[in-house]
């Protein structure tokens, strides 16, 4: 059985607000793909390494701020952003404000894990570092709030990109695995960081759970309704005993005795009647 639900906001107000969150969030997410657009096709202009992350170089901690503007080729540069696209999108509806403060963390992070973890020469650039803390920001709010919202998000996040939770170990050449594993750490330790910066919306009852909550308040009715029991109910009188006390007599307290029928008759005879 359903029953009417006034738990959960369903308004056009609400249904405009959420749908301006999503576009928000997309909006945001494909402008952050254009400017790596942009920077990509500026990169021929200029020698780029000297902005990517140069492990255990102190002039290549400069690429921990520039790097994830930077990618080697078209391909890198699709990959990040579709992955921008969809969990910048994901990510920035459901969690706004915790993504917004996440952001800063995911891609100090990536860099600076690359910096330490990095071999002599090499040289991390790109975006996917950031990438993989959106996707593990999104799968450890999930773990963690578990609401409606959470749950359906992570889910979705997990569907399409939980191969990151085997990229972030040492896979072929060329792939910068430090960085995914420095953005995955900043992305959980952001989820548990800001785990309550959003606040967590209504939970949708089943209609079990509304009808246990009926029977239960119609039960406390019924009791209230209900005569009391025997032994609750206060005694007016009792009937002597034997030697002619009662039982409260016995216990000292004064009760009002019943003649018996031979008594009222020895009565009746005494008076002449």
């Amino acid at each position: 059985m359903d029953l009417p639900q006034d738990d959960i906001p369903d308004t056009p107000a609400q249904r405009a607000r959420d749908r301006g969150r999503v576009l928000r969030a997309f909006n945001l997410s494909l402008a952050t793909v254009l400017v790596l657009t942009v920077v990509f096709f500026a990169q021929s202009g200029f020698d780029f390494r000297a902005f990517t992350v140069m492990p255990h170089d102190p002039a290549g901690l400069v690429g921990v701020l520039t790097a994830p503007l930077l990618h080697g080729d078209l391909k890198h540069l699709a990959m990040n952003c579709i992955a921008i696209l969809m969990l910048g999108t994901l990510a920035g509806s459901v969690y706004p404000r915790a993504t917004i403060r996440a952001l800063p963390i995911m891609w100090l992070t990536s860099g600076l894990v690359a910096w330490l973890l990095g071999g002599p020469g090499e040289h991390h650039l790109g975006a996917s570092g950031v990438t993989h803390g959106l996707g593990f920001l999104v799968f450890t709010l999930g773990l963690l709030r578990r609401d409606r919202a959470a749950i359906a998000a992570g889910m979705l996040a997990f569907l399409f990109y939980g191969g990151m939770i085997l990229t972030v170990l040492p896979q072929e050449a060329g792939i910068s695995w430090q960085s995914h594993l420095g953005g995955a750490l900043g992305g959980a330790l952001s989820g548990w960081l800001f785990r309550n910066a959003d606040p967590t919306p209504p939970r949708r009852k089943y209609s079990w759970e509304l009808e246990e909550e009926e029977a239960a308040r119609q039960a406390l009715v019924d009791d209230e309704a209900e005569p009391a029991r025997p032994d609750e109910v206060p005694v007016l009188w009792h009937r002597d005993d034997r030697d002619g006390r009662s039982d409260q007599a016995r216990d000292g307290r004064n009760v009002l005795p019943f003649r018996r029928d031979d008594e009222r008759r020895d009565i009746d005879m005494t008076s002449g009647r």
